[in-house]
């Protein structure tokens, strides 16, 4: 049971009861079926088969490409690995043009094999790679474009993939926020040379730890099954530089107990996605990003902007508000891979080039949801916001005062 809000000052921040018992987190796992599980991870232990391709990733593998609609998957052990094979199997190198306003991970998997990610600006309202923009950034040295389907929203895949074939450029997805979601249609996993999912516990389908390479590519395919394996084709036989990118048999019985209980999952993020529409959409300055009802989606981020041009409360104010109630509210993607080492070190004024970017980075939060969240929670969140903007004043007066109590303090 919630604490209620009607009052400023019954507040956490001001030192009332947080609103929430225990934290309310994003990406909070889904479980579904324990005993489908627990049948899975007994029959990995009674066949004696943990990895090396067992029946489960098999399965895995089949029953994801379904939902893709390709031809190919190769499961690996996270997503970063995924995406690093990916890069390697489709023959990167130099440079890669692809957005800041991505988890780091993206931009890791470039760096880690020595290619310079070259950072793109977004456009402001699909908050994904601005296509107007990637063509300037094309030199000599570009061998590839990465693409991010950000909140499950498709990157304008036709416009990048005409300068891919314009420039003879590689193209790949990061979709680790798109799983089982469209465009115009067509399931996202089948654009481009191939596309990259994570299966990491925080996304609506798990497999505790796990990613994928998605192709329609049978060659590509079969350059990242083989670099997955140490290069291994064969029992002793090695024909490529590969890495330890293998999935095991118990997360891939986690993944297939979540693919079992997709649809309620996606059906739990869809009605609190709505409800917090409804109970935000007259809030002034807060604006949930929308998803496009003709197509897919998995509605697994109820992403929130912070107007703070209309406000005299900040995005970050309003999550040390909400953390103080025990809402574990997180900043996506704060503050933008160009902001982070190395990269902020080797192009110190980036920043000037990526404004879209920068803007969104200050004010984007993402909001609890998923099977762990119930109605009553979502109400309480929205409650908490609501008092925060509608006495904004008073609750800034109180922040400043207390940051240079901070302040006198150090």
């Amino acid at each position: 049971m919630s604490v209620l809000r009607k009052r400023l000052i019954d507040l956490a921040i001001l030192n009332g009861e947080p609103a929430l018992p225990v934290k309310l987190h994003v990406g909070s796992p889904n479980i579904g079926d324990r005993s489908r599980l627990m049948a899975r991870i007994q029959d990995a232990l009674d066949r004696r088969w943990l990895s090396n391709g067992g029946v489960h990733v098999r399965e895995f593998e089949r029953r994801v490409a379904q939902v893709a609609g390709v031809r190919h998957c190769i499961a690996m052990c996270n997503g970063t690995v995924a995406l690093e094979i990916a890069v390697r199997a489709r023959g990167l190198t130099g440079e890669v043009i692809l957005p800041s306003f991505t988890f780091v991970a993206t931009a890791h998997a470039l760096r880690s094999q020595g290619i310079t990610p070259v950072f793109c600006d977004i456009d402001p309202r699909t908050h994904n790679l601005d296509p107007t923009r990637v063509e300037s950034l094309i030199t000599s040295r570009t061998t590839g474009i990465l693409g991010v389907h950000v909140w499950g929203r498709s990157c304008d895949v036709e416009a990048l993939d005409e300068i891919a074939r314009k420039h003879r450029l590689g193209l790949l997805f990061d979709a680790a926020h798109a799983f089982g979601c469209s465009h115009k249609g067509r399931r996202i996993g089948s654009w481009g040379d191939a596309e990259v999912y994570s299966f990491h516990a925080t996304k609506f389908v798990n497999a505790c730890e796990g990613g994928a390479v998605v192709t329609n590519d049978s060659d590509l395919a079969a350059r990242a099954e083989l670099m997955r394996n140490f290069g291994f084709a064969g029992y002793d036989r090695v024909v490529c530089l590969g890495t330890n990118g293998k999935m095991s048999e118990l997360s891939a019985a986690m993944g297939l107990t979540s693919l079992d209980s997709m649809d309620e999952f996606i059906e739990t993020n869809r009605r609190n996605y709505q409800q917090y529409r409804r109970e935000l959409a007259d809030v002034p300055g807060l604006e949930i990003v929308a998803y496009d009802e003709a197509d897919r989606n998995n509605y697994q981020y109820v992403v929130v902007v912070v107007n703070d041009s209309l406000l005299e409360l900040s995005r970050d104010d309003l999550v040390r508000v909400l953390h103080e109630e025990n809402v574990i509210a997180r900043r996506y993607f704060y503050p933008g891979c160009h902001h982070m080492e190395p990269y902020r070190s080797e192009s110190p004024y980036v920043h000037m080039c990526l404004p879209h970017t920068e803007i969104l980075a200050r004010r984007v939060m993402c909001l609890p949801t998923g099977t762990t969240v119930t109605a009553e929670a979502i109400s309480t969140v929205c409650r908490i916001l609501r008092l925060a903007v509608t006495h904004q004043r008073e609750l800034r007066r109180f922040l400043d005062e207390y940051r240079d109590d901070l302040a006198s303090v150090g």
